[in-house]
């Protein structure tokens, strides 16, 4: 099926599967951030206050080095495709947890050098979220909507589902576009990352909360890039309108909180 995401193949599903399929993932959204109750519990804090653990110089910075690590991100995991292949999700959750502890070690000067590597697996674990369902990451479609995962809200706040999109499989994939979708998507992406390295500055626990960091945040856009990917998938297998199903998919979620 990779090139070919959007055909339709075989008849649509009918009404009862779309609604169990959307529920399924509206319950899979709203699990989503539950690993970082582990991680709070572990470094003693609350999400609000992490980023005023951070010098004031590296919060005034944190949008730019954010930007250039996604910048960086986009193009090295993409190209690491041809290199290391399809991987589980259960050995990039190892892997970044791996480089979480490394980075956490050294307090803030390795937790900073690592933050671009770390951008890049979490990228990667979300491309192959897309080959499951179907997608080729090789689709300009498919690589923005990837990057564009990293618009939720983050794996320490409660998202609605609102940053959710989809973006056009036969689009042309421009240096400008992609420069126009980071710049957009990189301003939440660090306050994500800024409370990451904030946990990773942690006296003693260094180590530990940056590998328990990197487990919650490789598994929270793992199940938002099942999100994203799932409701494209869905919109192709049932037949529908896309902006539909995300409408559709807010209002279920709402409905939950509530």
């Amino acid at each position: 099926m990779r090139g070919r995401e959007m055909e339709l193949l075989g008849r649509p599903i009918d009404e009862r599967a779309l609604d169990a399929r959307l529920d399924a993932l509206v319950r899979r959204n709203a699990q989503a951030g539950n690993a970082a109750i582990d991680l709070l519990n572990l470094i003693g804090g609350h999400a609000e206050g992490l980023l005023d653990r951070l010098p004031g110089q590296v919060r005034a910075r944190l949008d730019t080095a954010t930007q250039e690590a996604l910048t960086y991100a986009a193009e090295a995991a993409h190209r690491s495709r041809g290199t290391l292949g399809e991987m589980p999700g259960w050995r990039m959750r190892a892997l970044t947890t791996v480089m979480g502890a490394a980075g956490g070690m050294g307090g803030l000067p390795t937790a900073l050098a690592e933050l671009p590597v770390t951008t890049t697996v979490l990228l990667r674990a979300i491309q192959d979220v897309a080959v499951e369902h179907g997608f080729d990451p090789n689709e300009p479609g498919v690589r923005f909507g990837s990057i564009e995962v990293f618009g939720a809200a983050g794996p320490l706040s409660r998202d609605d589902g609102a940053n959710l999109g989809f973006v056009g499989t036969r689009m042309t994939l421009t240096g400008a576009a992609m420069r126009s979708l980071i710049a957009r998507v990189s301003p939440r992406l660090a306050t994500v990352l800024g409370q990451k390295l904030a946990a990773q500055t942690v006296p003693i626990l260094g180590a530990a909360a940056g590998a328990a960091t990197n487990y919650a945040y490789t598994r929270y856009y793992q199940e938002m890039a099942q999100v994203h990917f799932g409701l494209r998938r869905l919109a192709i297998d049932a037949d529908r309108d896309p902006q539909d199903l995300v409408a559709a998919f807010r209002e279920r979620a709402a409905v939950q909180r509530v």
